[in-house]
């Protein structure tokens, strides 16, 4: 989802493409740096004995405000190229997703670095480098 949005906002800015057809915005979602997360699988590799823990954010984003930081980004207003389209509507649609950290900040002493925003930005910058080559 995260890329699709990304990718769309860089093609819409360079005039490569006119909207973005999503289903349901409103939907809360934990979205984090997979650089965040390399750091958390390596804390787990250091320790004596293999657990279970659960590496998230602990913090949702609807897709609506993920989709309103990355237009943003671009000085553009998502509302003049979201689409809303039953088609990506999901069946079975689980409407928050959300992780909870909290054993891996207690054990491994780790935490995301790279919030919501920042990682939205930095995808946005790479997708128009991207689209700009193609």
């Amino acid at each position: 989802m995260t890329r699709k949005v990304t990718d769309a906002v860089a093609r819409i800015k360079l005039g490569k493409q006119t909207e973005l057809r999503l289903g349901n915005i409103d939907a809360k979602r934990d979205w984090g740096f997979a650089g965040d997360y390399v750091e958390a699988m390596w804390l787990m590799l250091q320790q004596d004995k293999p657990d279970d823990y659960v590496i998230a954010t602990g913090v949702t984003t609807t897709v609506r405000n993920m989709c309103k930081i990355a237009f943003e980004h671009v000085g553009l207003d998502y509302e003049k190229f979201v689409v809303i389209d039953p088609a990506f509507f999901r069946p079975a649609e689980v409407d928050v997703l959300r992780g909870d950290p909290a054993k891996a900040k207690a054990v491994l002493g780790w935490q995301p670095k790279t919030g919501v925003t920042e990682l939205i930005q930095q995808m946005v910058d790479a997708d128009l480098r991207r689209v700009k080559r193609e």
